[in-house]
């Protein structure tokens, strides 16, 4: 096909209902971006013999060396088919797990997906991908050719194979599709019950209801409904249902009997088979006689090619050219943006916990704009911006340097000979002017600058200068897809942050969304800017555009001062944020960088900030030690980004540290055997060593502990007293927590505005059923005596008030909970309290965030406050009221003041402070509150350590796929690594086995090149963030019993996992670490008598 131009391009952009916005999807290695090479080559963008050689969409360097895909990248093809024009934004994602967030970003701006396929390794998990983003998917089974060459399968078994790789992709589908239903069906009955005015209906529930009555038959992948693709991209070839057709049978009416099958083997695989079979043989005769019979002409060249791979590509990408099957597919089975459903859209606006239903009216208004994707004046403009990408300023359209025009070249050439004859000239009257060089200087010097300004003046026509200066320059692309009205250029936009709010503009703008943009009061979360720029996306290349229409993919510059990573675009105020996307690998590699040179330091920070915006998945982070932490999805996306940070970002030299390991500090239950597997209490102890680790645990003096390990503690000025004890939280509890720590943060927003007193009625039914639901769950799990009534006086979760760990209040002079908020009581003691109460969480708070350990979080940990007494602060806080009273008695004249002091003693300690300016309480030890804080913290932290501390490791979920040939040597490096294996099954047909298994993070670099090595390519894992695991070592165990000194020696000083761990953190904080250090290694011999 002959390249397009770009007026033919925006000539097909403005019809709506045949553009095509698709990704593709698959696993890493599965031939993503040689399927793409391949549709691109249909275009004449690049040559048909490049494709999967180029790797046009690759346009980094580390891509081309890696080979692996490491971002996301749009190109725009044109398809013909009959009378219908086509426009496909394709985009090409990564199939790496560390760059699963680009997959994110550009499965949001598309409206169907085609998942890729090895037909060797089968099923992958990119159907998940698709389905949360409820865009509608297509299939390729890719890589056929290796059935041939590589397995030897027969026909028949190539048959039996694709069916099995057929049913496991349905059964996966099968089962997302059912929890679906059975979800929905669940919420119905649920709002059913919940109104008592809705119909009563059946009393016996059935779950199958909803399965019955739903229709699932466009779900599922078969070559009968066209939505299957058969290939081999690196070969140029594939089929689908208009070659399946034709071939096998005319009447699809026949297609269910069992005759099909044998008609798909005969027909088509076994023309395949032969096909290869004579190629490879080099069988001339018969190739010809293939090439005859179906009417193909074939290149000289290649038909005298010695590499068969060369044949095969030649004839079978004429014979079945897979742009064409493939491309005819998306056209004819993926939808268009005008069949956007309403339950993507109401999905996609409904951030949080909130439901459309909650929604403003002028809100819900917007879901026919949605609807409809108009392209009139009136329509209102909504834009989402899924990412934020880098180019280079050279790469921008108009820095490029034009083309000339004949004029143009006609005045270069027509000045050139001018300035050789002035040459000429100048040459020849050096000889008689010899002896006074300086005046035929001064003679030819205005000569040689005129031609000069002249050339300055012609070079100026093209944009050189412009590129001079934006040469060591980053451009910002937005990445986004347009869903109603027109983008043009120069237009006025409201930028909508995710953390934006409808409700909360209409609460500072009294006129509503109906307000002139322009005298706009400063509401959170929202910018309004002019679209500078719009790019049509051409892979390697941008082109310069005016408008786009709806449903379109562009990009759009000048953003990046307004977009920080995702954002949503709308000419009005009403629009709520698109919700967050979905990224399935958590940012969990950090490492700490630093320049070389110190006063390269603004460099750095400025390099961070732009990497952080064009990454959508690194987090940056500037630690208490001043630290610049970078937080990355893996080692390969760490790698990435420190190589952007020093050549593209930052442009200088940094120092890398190790990588810094996240731990999490948390307690158990007390063992009951040893380390020697003896139940313990029945030994007898060895007292010397016994005591080494009860001074190892020693409590200061003032503090008293009790049996059971409850810590009572008072503050320096001894007018408070603090009762504190440490519980495990089952995992279930701790599971329960992380789950819905969104939730946990709205109920801490809720809170704080309750307590504000500002108006609380925003609150959706259906979040507060989500909160009681929540509540439900704790409680179920949290049963027995120990923990009767807990969640009921849980009072805050933590650390930053949405973390795994919880207080709980029982103390019974103030009442506060999570769930109701503070008791209402006017008492001046419930006054008292209640301002106090926030220094006791301050506390908790900052206990939870740093362990005792190595000043890591904690994790699945409960305090529970059991007393908190403050009379002696009641007693000494009257006594000074009273004498404030008597001295302002005798300074003022009125009478009232005393009255006035005493009514305000229910005042908080804090507030009193502020007002007068000093407290009567303050002495050497501070304010007051800042006493309890500390006193909290403390406390928190004593009640960890009475009782067994243990450390959490990150752990990664890792997949192996490797042969039995290599299958020891794998074992070999997990079991090196500490990793554990969870499952080990062969794949059907195949000799590949399929391992998962768990690694903690700690033990994972260089993992994956060291599997690569010991089996020589063989195997390669893939990486993912999983949870938080026990070690069951005690860091600070030391032999106890007779058994353990015998079996662990005097010193003990075998490997101890987990005080590895602790002291590797405790170095790198700066923190004591106890360990015996050699200081005189020469005077420690062996003398030779004793020899």
């Amino acid at each position: 096909m002959v390249l397009n131009s770009l007026d033919k391009m925006i000539q097909l952009q403005k019809n709506t209902a045949n553009i095509r916005n698709i990704c593709v999807l698959a696993h890493v290695d599965r031939g993503k971006t040689t399927l793409a090479d391949c549709l691109i080559s249909s275009n004449g963008i690049i040559s048909s013999h490049l494709a999967g050689k180029l790797r046009y969409m690759d346009s980094r360097e580390d891509e081309q060396i890696r080979g692996i895909t490491m971002k996301s990248s749009a190109i725009s093809l044109h398809y013909a088919t009959g009378n219908e024009e086509y426009l496909i934004n394709l985009i090409d994602s990564p199939g790496h797990v560390d760059f699963s967030s680009d997959v994110s970003t550009a499965v949001r701006i598309c409206d169907g997906c085609i998942i890729v396929v090895d037909a060797v390794e089968g099923v992958c998990p990119q159907v998940m991908d698709s389905w949360l983003e409820n865009i509608h998917p297509v299939l390729v089974i890719n890589k056929i050719d290796h059935l041939i060459v590589e397995l030897k399968f027969t026909p028949q078994e190539a048959y039996s194979h694709l069916k099995s790789i057929l049913e496991q992709i349905n059964a996966l589908t099968g089962t997302l599709f059912t929890s679906k239903v059975l979800e929905e069906r669940a919420e119905r009955e649920t709002e059913s019950q919940a109104n008592p005015n809705s119909e009563q209906g059946e009393q016996v529930y059935d779950w199958s209801t909803g399965l019955e009555d739903t229709d699932d038959c466009h779900l599922y992948f078969s070559p009968e409904q066209g939505n299957v693709v058969f290939t081999s991209a690196i070969d140029g070839w594939g089929f689908g249902e208009t070659f399946y057709f034709e071939i096998t049978i005319d009447s699809p009416t026949v297609v269910r009997d069992n005759t099909e099958k044998l008609l798909f083997v005969q027909l088509i695989l076994e023309n395949l088979w032969s096909l290869y079979d004579a190629v490879l043989k080099k069988d001339k005769d018969k190739i010809d006689k293939i090439v005859t019979s179906l009417g193909l002409k074939i290149g000289a060249w290649e038909a005298r090619h010695s590499d068969p791979k060369v044949q095969i590509n030649a004839i079978c990408s004429l014979w079945l050219p897979i742009s064409h099957a493939a491309l005819a597919m998306v056209c004819q089975k993926l939808p268009c943006p005008l069949d956007i459903t309403a339950q993507r859209m109401e999905r996609l606006m409904c951030t949080g916990s909130q439901t459309f239903d909650s929604l403003p009216p002028e809100t819900q208004a917007l879901k026919a704009a949605f609807m409809k994707c108009g392209s009139e004046d009136t329509a209102p403009v909504i834009m989402f911006v899924s990412k934020m990408f880098a180019v280079d300023a050279k790469a921008l359209p108009q820095n490029k340097p034009r083309p000339l025009t004949q004029e143009e070249i006609a005045q270069r050439r027509e000045r050139a000979r001018q300035r050789h004859a002035e040459k000429l000239a100048a040459a020849q009257g050096q000889a008689p002017l010899e002896p006074t060089q300086d005046g035929s200087a001064i003679e030819t010097c205005p000569k040689g600058e005129e031609p000069r300004g002249d050339e300055r003046q012609v070079e100026s026509m093209t944009p050189k200068p412009v590129l001079q200066e934006g040469n060591n320059q980053e451009s910002f692309i937005a990445f986004a897809q347009v869903f109603s009205g027109v983008a043009r250029r120069g237009k006025k936009i409201f930028v909508l942050g995710p953390k934006y709010s409808p409700l909360e503009f209409l609460r500072r703008v009294p006129l509503g969304f109906s307000a002139p943009p322009d005298g706009l009061p400063q509401v959170p979360h929202m910018a309004y800017c002019a679209l500078e720029n719009l790019y049509l996306l051409m892979g390697r290349e941008l082109e310069y555009l005016e408008e786009v229409p709806p449903g379109n993919v562009l990009g759009i510059g000048g953003l990046q001062d307004f977009v920080l990573k995702s954002a949503t675009l709308c000419s009005l105020p009403s629009c709520p944020p698109f919700i967050p996307l979905n990224f399935e690998a958590t940012p969990i590699v950090r490492v700490a960088v630093e320049p070389k040179h110190p006063s390269e330091m603004p460099q750095l920070v400025k390099g961070m900030k732009l990497l952080n915006q064009a990454d959508p998945c690194v987090q940056i982070l500037i630690q208490e030690t001043g630290e610049h932490v970078l937080v990355t999805a893996g080692e390969v996306h760490l790698q990435r980004c420190l190589d952007d940070l020093k050549e593209r970002f930052a442009k200088i030299h940094i120092s890398v540290s190790e990588p810094i390991i996240p731990f999490r500090e948390t307690i158990t239950k007390p063992p009951k055997v040893d380390m020697v597997n003896e139940e313990i209490g029945k030994q007898q102890k060895v007292a010397v060593i016994h005591q080494m680790k009860e001074d190892q645990s020693k409590i200061p003096e003032g503090i008293q502990v009790d049996s059971d390990g409850l810590i009572t503690i008072t503050t320096p000025n001894k007018l408070a007293t603090l009762s504190v004890r440490a519980m495990p939280l089952p995992e279930e509890v701790t599971q329960i927590l992380e789950e819905n720590s969104d939730l946990i943060r709205s109920m801490e927003q809720l809170t704080s505005s309750l307590n504000e007193g500002e108006n609380t009625h925003m609150i959706h039914q259906k979040t507060q059923e989500k909160i009681w639901e929540f509540k439900g769950k704790l409680e179920q799990h949290l049963t027995g005596r120990r923990w009767r009534n807990i969640v009921d006086q849980i009072w805050s979760f933590g650390p930053r008030k949405c973390g795994p760990n919880i207080l709980v209040n029982k103390s019974e002079d103030f009442q506060n909970s999570v769930w109701t908020g503070p008791a209402d009581k006017a008492s001046k003691e419930a006054s008292r309290y209640r301002d106090l109460g926030n220094s006791i969480v301050s506390g908790f708070q900052l206990a939870t965030l740093s362990g005792p350990m190595c000043e890591e979080p904690l994790m699945g940990v409960c305090f529970v406050l059991e007393k908190w007494d403050l009379s002696k602060f009641e007693e000494q806080g009257a006594s000074d009221l009273a004498k404030e009273g008597q001295e302002e008695n005798e300074t003022c004249s009125g009478g009232n003041e005393n009255q006035e002091l005493q009514d305000g003693c229910s005042e908080g300690f804090e507030k009193r402070t502020s007002q007068k300016g000093e407290s009567p309480l303050t002495d050497c030890y501070g304010p007051f509150s800042g006493q309890l804080i500390a006193t909290m913290k403390e406390a928190c932290r004593y009640a960890l350590q009475v009782k067994p501390q243990r450390l959490m490791a990150a752990m990664y979920t890792c997949d192996i796929m490797a042969t039995g040939d290599v299958l020891g040597r794998v074992y070999a490096v997990l079991s090196k690594r500490e990793g554990r294996v969870l499952q080990e099954e062969m794949k059907e047909g195949t000799d590949m086995f399929i391992i998962k298994a768990v690694l903690p993070v700690a033990e994972s670099f260089g993992f994956a090149d060291e599997i690569r090595k010991r089996t020589s390519g063989l195997a390669s894992p893939q990486l993912v963030f999983s949870h938080w695991e026990i070690i069951p070592s005690d860091p600070f165990w030391v032999p106890t019993t007779e058994e353990e000194y015998l079996h662990f020696g005097e010193k003990a000083d075998s490997e101890n996992q987990a005080r590895k761990y602790m002291n590797a953190v405790r170095k790198r904080k700066g923190l004591y670490v106890e360990e015996k250090i050699v200081e005189h290694a020469e005077k420690q011999r062996t003398l030779s008598k004793n020899k």
